[in-house]
């Protein structure tokens, strides 16, 4: 039988009635960001929204540690509206409502998931490119160097061992990704917190969420390796960090 929840306002947390563990959260996410150097004084950080628990949580965290810490800098966030499956206007205003709760300028741009370029195929990393393709492009139209992104320890994870299994490479996401020569980073601070964090503040604090269609979203090979990473950690509960720290990332703006 599942627990219900007995669901808050993210309000609640806005206005600084933080419990430890969100509070542990928020930390989390800072340090990832002191141990990769990924914001500095002055940046201006566009966050990209997909509109699902990750992002939102990444939001949340990011806009929370203003409140308190010395540093300033300046948050934007952009979600990409898919024409072909769009967002009715409803979850619209509940995203603004978010946003604005959280002081983050919020922008909705609609473009096509399918562009004439696919020559009608379509998959993860057509649809991947494609997203990422808008976000450059709209951070090059507005000077921003900085996208901050949701991907957490589970993300890292899968993508570990999909390269590893499927490509035999030993690699996976970065914290900091740089592209252009420098010119433009994707941060990922929620590198070193576990999904099941994301999904317990989604469903604490009634979070807007809307989840983005995707065809592949139960048959790609990430999903399939969820629950074989969930049985490892059965041997081991510290499974996912081993595989983190055998990265030895050291990567620095």
């Amino acid at each position: 039988m599942e627990e219900n929840i007995e669901k808050k306002s993210y309000l609640e947390l806005v206005n600084g009635d933080i419990p430890p563990w969100v509070m542990r959260f928020v930390k989390g996410a800072g340090k990832a960001i002191n141990r990769y150097n990924m914001i500095k004084e002055g940046d201006e950080v566009l966050l990209a929204v997909s509109g699902g628990k990750d992002s939102l949580a990444l939001a949340l965290a990011l806009s929370l540690r203003l409140k308190w810490l010395p540093v300033k800098y300046k948050l934007k966030a952009l979600m990409i509206n898919w024409i072909e499956h769009p967002i009715d206007d409803e979850h619209k205003q509940m995203l603004r409502s978010y946003f604005e709760a959280l002081s983050i300028d919020f922008k909705i741009v609609d473009e096509n998931q399918f562009p004439s370029s696919f020559n009608g195929d379509f998959n993860c990393y057509l649809c991947s490119r494609n997203r990422r393709r808008i976000l450059f492009e709209y951070a090059a139209q507005n000077d921003v160097k900085l996208i901050a992104m949701g991907h957490h320890l589970d993300d890292l994870v899968e993508t570990t061992m999909m390269n590893l299994c499927f490509r035999a490479n030993f690699s996976t996401m970065l914290p900091v990704q740089e592209f252009f020569d420098g010119k433009l980073h994707i941060i990922r601070p929620l590198i070193e917190i576990h999904e099941s964090v994301t999904k317990r503040i989604a469903e604490n604090y009634d979070l807007p969420v809307i989840k983005p269609v995707c065809p592949y979203d139960q048959t790609n090979i990430r999903s399939k390796l969820k629950p074989i990473i969930k049985e490892l950690t059965h041997i081991d509960k510290l499974t996912r960090e081993h595989i983190y720290n055998a990265h030895n990332f050291n990567i620095h703006l």
